[in-house]
């Protein structure tokens, strides 16, 4: 999952039918038998869907039926029971059976012997998400539910939930759709047909209970792209609900991206298609506010929001897709017994979520100067923006223990460094095997070579990965993942950049006008609600140059009336401008209006940054162009 906020935020940086034929099952044992789910988005009132669930004949008298607590990628509690309407378990003659609501997740069915169906409605998490819904009082958005006329987003987690003993039955899924509605799905469809009153019913197979929660679905009105990657077809489906962006545009930088992540990973291929639904948040009262991305197998949900403009849309893009898609690797390809044995009611971690998260997104930072879609100034850049946004973290934090324990305090707060000292530890491995093997061998090398070890179906013990990493590469990276990702002592990144000549050097950077090298110049004052300069536009010196001062209070920009909730907009456009362009603000100044007209110059600050070592040799130089290039 890609949690990363990607606009302008004052809290931190952008950021089933029912048959009448019965088939035996054991409730003590998983059996093959289907279970069949129906879910009519045709027939939707007060804004839920009507869903049936037909498990086949139980020969117990109790059974247990959940929907989700937590679910993989996301480490959050979801707790989708909530969201349930009117459970019914009803019995062969019509009649309802006794049930008991164990806690929000669960129902206990008595009688079971007797059960013919269970019946319920589903409500959305889109329409009481509150500003930035990021899993707290619902799941993040990328994981919600949507029900709309226009559109609905089909996290089937949210809809559809599990008897404790058929998790490894195969389900058979039925969705009565509008004819109007396109339909995207990753889950493998069987048939379709046209009914009497107009309305289309998709017929899907999924393996087990798994399967329906890692294959989420897109219906309404998108509009949908595809292209091929490889072997590998790639579906886009975007909605935006004010046709602000259209599929096409945005293929052209994602196919763009996808095309280099596929060059860059070579032989690594574990699916033959991949989805990638966008939703564009027009944030309204019941649109998501939870930006970011949330990756399954064959894909991804990611939620943006719609006002960005276009070179910012990509941009966003490039970020979260590029990461979500890298998890082809990890954990579709390596993955521990906790991940492939999931228990979506009390789950168990890996402890290894600097491999999971931290690896992908090195991955993702890394193919870009790797395919020379950006220069090594910007990569250098955004490896000191993770070294210095980790550094705001828990620097001596344990990763493992972290991981296993991310649900609870003080590490679930500490989940997003999983993106920034993650990203650095894979790093650190890289350049320590480029070291160890004359530039022959990265850490690319031995994801594949795990990859080959273990695969989609056969998870590695997880108390035994690192273990296995030492005795498939060299007791150097033994001896650092002990020490920095067991033991948590914090990384000394110096040595580690002066194997490939880089250093740090305190000088004169360029940098943007909202921000000093990652840090925002602007704040919002939470007493007045008004937005201002900070005492970091001293350090800013197209700003300082031009006498703005700390306090001055942002009234308008580009002749708009800035306030607390277009913020994010407007400071949006204000990240995309360049010299040359012609700029106009009105600022108050204690109570005196400034009119603000300038052509803007390059901007610049100082910060440490890595340049190269004065004193580099050719071995530092092959060992860089071996982990940059390799």
């Amino acid at each position: 999952m890609n949690k990363k906020l990607l606009i302008a935020s004052f809290t931190g940086l952008l950021l089933v039918g029912c048959g009448t034929t019965k088939k035996t099952v054991k409730n003590d044992v998983a059996t093959q038998i289907p279970v069949s789910v129906k879910l009519d988005v045709n027939k939707v009132v007060n804004d839920q869907v009507p869903v049936t669930i037909n498990p086949g004949r139980f020969t117990v008298d109790k059974v247990v039926y959940r929907l989700p607590r937590v679910i993989q990628g996301t480490y959050a509690i979801g707790d989708y029971g909530k969201y349930i309407e009117n459970f019914k378990a009803i019995d062969y003659k019509g009649n309802a059976l006794p049930v008991t609501k164990v806690d929000v997740n669960t129902w206990e069915i008595t009688n079971a012997i007797k059960l013919d169906k269970i019946v319920y409605q589903v409500n959305d998490t889109y329409d009481i998400e509150k500003e930035g819904g990021i899993g707290k009082e619902t799941p993040f958005s990328p994981a919600g539910t949507n029900i709309e006329a226009t559109n609905f987003m089909l996290n089937l987690h949210g809809f559809i939930g599990y008897f404790d003993s058929l998790k490894n039955n195969q389900y058979k899924l039925e969705i009565v759709s509008p004819s109007n509605f396109k339909r995207t799905a990753a889950l493998q469809e069987t048939s379709v047909k046209t009914n009497e009153d107009g309305s289309i019913t998709s017929n899907y197979f999924a393996p087990r209970y798994f399967d329906i929660t890692d294959n989420p679905m897109f219906f309404g009105d998108l509009d949908v792209e595809e292209f091929q990657v490889g072997d590998i077809k790639i579906v886009l489906s975007v909605y935006s609900p004010n046709k602000k962006h259209t599929a096409k545009n945005i293929k052209k930088v994602v196919e763009k991206m996808m095309q280099a992540q596929k060059a860059y990973l070579g032989s690594i291929n574990s699916t033959s298609r991949y989805d990638i639904y966008l939703y564009l948040s027009d944030l309204s009262e019941k649109a998501p506010k939870g930006f970011g991305a949330l990756e399954h197998h064959k894909s991804t949900v990611v939620v943006l929001p719609e006002m960005l403009p276009e070179e910012a849309l990509a941009k966003s893009m490039v970020d979260v897709v590029s990461h979500e898609f890298f998890h082809i690797v990890t954990p579709l390809s390596v993955h521990s017994e906790d991940v492939h044995y999931f228990d979506y009611h009390n789950p168990t971690f890996s402890k290894h979520l600097w491999m999971y998260e931290g690896i992908t997104e090195y991955f993702a930072t890394l193919f870009q100067i790797n395919r020379g879609l950006v220069k090594e100034a910007e990569f250098y850049a955004k490896i000191m923006e993770k070294i210095k946004t980790s550094y705001s973290m828990d620097d001596s934090l344990s990763f493992t223990k972290m991981s296993e324990n991310i649900l609870e305090e003080p590490y679930a707060s500490q989940y997003i460094n999983v993106y920034q000292k993650g990203a650095l530890i894979g790093m650190c491995i890289d350049i320590l095997l480029r070291e160890e093997s004359n530039g022959n061998r990265g850490v690319l090398s031995l994801m594949k070579e795990l990859s080959l070890k273990y695969g989609t179906e056969k998870p590695f013990e997880d108390d035994n990965l690192i273990t296995e990493i030492t005795e498939m590469t060299y007791p150097s990276i033994g001896a650092f993942l002990k020490t920095h990702v067991i033991d948590g002592v914090p990384i000394a990144y110096d040595t580690f950049f002066e194997k490939v000549g880089l250093s740090f050097d305190e000088s004169k950077m360029e940098t943007n006008y909202i921000q000093n090298n990652g840090t925002l110049i602007i704040g919002l004052d939470e007493d007045t609600g008004s937005v201002k300069f900070t005492n970091e536009v001293k350090n800013n010196s197209f700003w300082a140059e031009n006498g703005v001062l700390p306090g001055d209070i942002i009234k308008e920009v580009e002749g708009e009336k800035l306030t607390k909730e277009n913020a994010n907009q407007v400071f949006s456009k204000v990240l995309l401008w360049n010299p040359g362009k012609e700029v106009t603000l009105k600022l108050d100044r204690n109570g005196t209006e400034i009119l603000f007209k300038k052509v803007l110059t390059q901007s610049y600050t100082v910060g440490s940054g890595l340049v190269e070592s004065p004193k580099v040799t050719l071995k530092q130089k092959e060992l860089r162009k071996a982990w940059l290039k390799g």
